[in-house]
This record gives structure tokens, sequence and C-alpha cells, in this order.
């Protein structure tokens, strides 16, 4: 029994030794005679050597957070490989990237995640190769393994905990977002899939958002990087915006235009509801203003913010992706989250800003539209689209190819793949790459705050200029048109129509305005992918 306690004690001694003990290392200093190379508006300089290897330091004008670190002494890294990056006060996350295969061979020991790095630090010494391989000769590695304590550190600090930990600590101020954040964000991940399952919250795309934000929190995965599946996933389908116009095609060949061919003049309340876009572009530049640095929107940002009033997911998501990036993870959920909220948020609006004679008005039953109307429709406007205004185009013209397919009744199979096979699966990779934009350190900001502030705003002016151009056609038709179905003027198809035709019965049970709120509803659809081109053509450059 007393040899047992023995070895017990010694082995913990042992492992304390290792986890514990400080690594006495000094930073390498560097001969300065050596020629020093610094490109303009860069945040690092190097020394070349003697011998030919370069010393890399850090020269930002302010002290920076190690984010992650990837490269360790002797060992041999390729070109494009990413060996750190850094959070820099006033500037996007720098990630550093070999330009060439390298030889590493030191590494500063004080550079590990979540270091204070000072402008004048050394970061690590290479020597760039031509060419690299992986072959060893047989029984040649003099490799030895470390002590038990040494493996059992290494494996406690690869864990994430360790790095939440790690990153919460060390300068709470400034990296608090790196490791207590990543907890927050994913149980904000949580919630997104919890709405959806249990309160039916857009289920198609809060499910796989919410659990992409919370593959992308997890410490030390990398699963959201460049090199990542969700990364490469993005760069693929996002940042080409090629998983919006792929949904398109798939809502076209779901759409019905004929109740807008058959009263066009409720495209009219479709272009009405757009006007919560450019009112919400206005309060984003407002907000800048009167908050000075707490949040700090320039034009692109704002755009993409105002883009949240169509209430279009896919063509949201589009223009984010081509204006402003960085704020995509919270549009995106902003966007879908007041799809979801249309019951909640249109009624109140409804009943504030119409009389109750109003909404007692029924409309006459819409004309029967010709299949010949239904197929010259979509290229008609797929046409006046690419002469007035080529920028929108893509939405416009994937959006119609969709519906020309379904119209024209010769190509069934195209129609079911595009509207079930395809469009679950752009659905379920579009959800994925938005959850993996929702990172604790680009989320967990006031400008989220504002985005979901300004979103709100937006739907609701949106809502407003549907149902007061709808009371204005309502008194000029001698009370033909009930003003409830400008509310469907948004681009929530079906929901906002839907709403409309239950408020309506609210108050006539006997009154049916769910085919003439279709028609504003997917004018909506049209007027939103109009208004993006508009405001990608402008910022786009």
């Amino acid at each position: 029994m007393f040899k047992i306690k023995t070895l017990l004690i010694t082995l913990a001694m042992v492992f304390a030794t290792g986890v514990f003990a400080d690594v006495v290392s000094s930073i390498k200093t560097t001969d300065l005679c050596g020629k020093k190379v610094k490109k303009a508006d860069e945040i690092y300089f190097y020394i070349e050597q003697g011998d030919g290897s370069r010393i890399y330091y850090y020269d930002g004008e302010t002290s920076a957070i190690a984010y992650e670190v990837n490269i360790m002494a002797n060992s041999t890294r390729p070109s494009g490989f990413k060996a750190m990056t850094f959070a820099i006060p006033s500037r996007s996350k720098a990630e550093f990237h070999l330009g060439s295969a390298s030889d590493i061979k030191w590494v500063n020991p004080k550079l590990t995640a979540s270091a204070k790095i000072e402008p004048g630090t050394a970061l690590f010494q290479m020597i760039p190769t031509d060419l690299e391989h992986s072959s060893i000769a047989v029984g040649g590695s003099k490799e030895r393994l470390g002590s038990f304590g040494h493996l059992m550190r290494g494996l406690w600090e690869s864990t994430g905990i360790y790095d939440i930990i790690a990153q919460t600590s060390s300068d709470f101020a400034r990296t608090w977002h790196l490791g207590i954040g990543k907890l927050l964000m994913i149980f904000i991940g949580i919630v997104l899939i919890g709405l959806a399952i249990f309160k039916g919250f857009e289920p198609l795309l809060l499910v796989p958002i919410g659990f992409g934000a919370i593959l992308c929190n997890i410490p030390l995965a990398g699963i959201a990087g460049p090199d990542g599946l969700l990364g490469m996933t993005y760069n693929i389908g996002i940042a080409t915006g090629a998983f919006p116009l792929l949904i398109f095609l798939g809502v076209g060949a779901m759409t019905d235009f004929g109740p807008l061919i058959a009263n066009p003049k409720t495209a009219l309340l479709g272009a009405a509801a757009q006007i919560g876009i450019f009112g919400a572009l206005l309060g984003a530049l407002a907000l800048t203003v009167f908050t000075g640095d707490i949040i700090d929107f320039d034009l692109k940002d704002a755009a993409s913010i105002g883009i949240i009033g169509g209430a279009d997911g896919p063509t949201a998501i589009w223009l984010t992706s081509q204006l402003s990036p960085r704020l995509l993870g919270a549009i995106a959920v902003a966007a879908y989250s007041y799809m979801a909220l249309v019951p909640i948020i249109q009624p109140p609006i409804m009943r504030a800003l119409t009389t109750k004679k109003e909404r007692l008005v029924r409309m006459s039953q819409l004309r029967h539209v010709s299949k010949l109307e239904k197929i010259c429709f979509p290229l008609v406007i797929t046409l006046l689209c690419a002469l007035i205004l080529p920028s929108a185009a893509p939405l416009i013209g994937m959006l119609m190819l969709g519906n020309l397919m379904k119209e024209s009744g010769v190509v069934a199979r195209l129609v079911d793949t595009a509207s079930n096979a395809l469009m679950n699966i752009v659905t379920i990779l579009l959800g994925l790459c938005v959850g993996s934009k929702l990172s604790a350190d680009q989320f967990l900001n006031m400008e989220t705050i504002g985005i979901l502030i300004l979103g709100c705003v937006a739907f609701a002016i949106s809502t407003a200029g549907g149902l007061i151009l709808g009371k204005i056609m309502c008194r000029l038709s001698g009370y033909k048109i009930n003003p409830l179905i400008g509310s469907a003027g948004v681009s929530a198809v079906p929901m906002a129509a839907r709403v409309a035709n239950k408020v309506g019965q609210e108050y006539d049970p006997h009154n049916f305005l769910l085919m003439h709120a279709m028609g504003p509803n997917v004018a909506g659809v049209i007027g939103s992918a109009v208004a993006a081109g508009v405001l990608f053509k402008a910022l786009g450059g």
C-alpha cells in the first residue's frame, strides 16, 4: 500500500512539474546589421540574415493580441499556410500567410494564443525554400518524446477549455470575446435552433444557421477558417454570390405570378414597400453620426442593413456578401428573424394605419390568366431588367428562369430538382455558411445591436409604405382595393399575404384577400431584387 502511495505521489509531482513549470527562454535577438525590409502599409518587417534566413517582427502602430498561432520551430510549411492571426485595434483581423514554402527555424516562445504583442517584437525566423517534400530516411528521425509532464501540458493546452480560459484571462477588456464570448455565441446558436424547432421560426434556415454558429465558435477547431469546411464552402457559395442566386432559381420555380399579371396595379404596392430599405440606409448613417466611435457604419454597411427592409433573406445575403461581408452574420439573422416574426410585427401596424371601413373592403375576383401570359411574363421582365438595370440581372434572371421552367410545363424534372433537391442542398449550405459568420469577435459588439434595431425599423417602414399607398389606391378606386394587401408588398412569400388575409377576415370572415395579396407579395420579391441591384450598381465599386 505504501509503494502505491509513493508511486502516485511521484507521478503527481512529475505531472505538476511538466504542466506548471515556467519555460525559461529569452527572446532571440537579431544582428541589426542585416538588411531590413518593410513594404508600404504593412504591419511587419523582416531582417535578412547572412545565412539567407529572415527574422520577422511585428511593426503595428499599437499592441496586438495573438488570436491563433499555427507555426512551430523546426518545421516546414507550404506556401499560403496561415502562420498566425492577430487582433489589432482600429484594424480588421490580421491573418499572416506564408508567401512561399518555408523552413521555420525558430518561433518566439512568448508567441502563443492570447499573448500581447508589442511593436518591435520578434515573431519567428524562417528560410524560404523553392521546393518541399515530406520524405525522411528510414530510421533517420532523431526526435524523441518529451517528458510525461510536457506531453500532458501539450494535451491540456490543445483543449478548447484551456483556450477559453487563456483568452478570457489574458486581457479581459480586449480578448473576452475570444474566450467566454465564444461560449455566449454557442448559447446563441442553441437559442436559434430552439426557436426554429419549438417555435417554428424559419426552421429551414435557423437550424443550419444556429448549428453553423456553434461550429464556428468551437475553440481551435478552425472549421470556419479559410482552410476549414465552412470557410471553403463560404468562399465557393457566398463570396461568389452563387448560393443566393440558386435559391432564387428555386423560388422562381415555386412562384405563381398569376395574381400580379391579373392585377398589374398591385406592382405599385410591392414597389412602395421597398421604402424601408432606403429609410434604414439613412438611419444607419444617422446612427453613425450620433454615436461617434461606438457604431461606425459606412455607406456600404448602411446599404446592406437597409436591404433587411425588403424581408428577402437571399437578397439580403447576396447584397451583403458583395458590399459588407463582415456584417453578413448579423444581417442574415436579423432578416430571417423578422421574416419569421411577420405575424407579430405587421398586424399592429396594419390596424394603426387603416380604418375599419377600409379593412372591410371586398375586392372583385381576379380574372383568369392564360398560359401564354404566364410564359411571356418572365421573358419580358428579364429583358426589361437587362436593358434598364443590368446590375439586377443575376437575381431577376435566376428568379425568372425558375418561373419560366415552371410555367412552360415541359421540364417537370428540372422544376422538381430546382424546387426540391437543389433548393434543399443549397439551403443547408447557405445556412451553415451564414452561421459561420456568427463568430464572437464579429458578432458581439454594439454594431450588432444597431443592425437588429435598424432591421426592425426598416421592416416596419416597408410595411407602412405599402399600407399608405394601399390607402391612396383605395380612395382613388372608390373603395375597390383593400389597403391591407399593401402590407404584403414586403418579400416574405407567402407569409405576408397570409397575414393580410387573416387580418381582413378578423373583421369579415367571408372576405378572402389571399390571392389579391399575392400580387404585391410577388411584386415585392422583384422590387427587393431591383433595389439590391441599384445599391450594388451605385456602391459595388
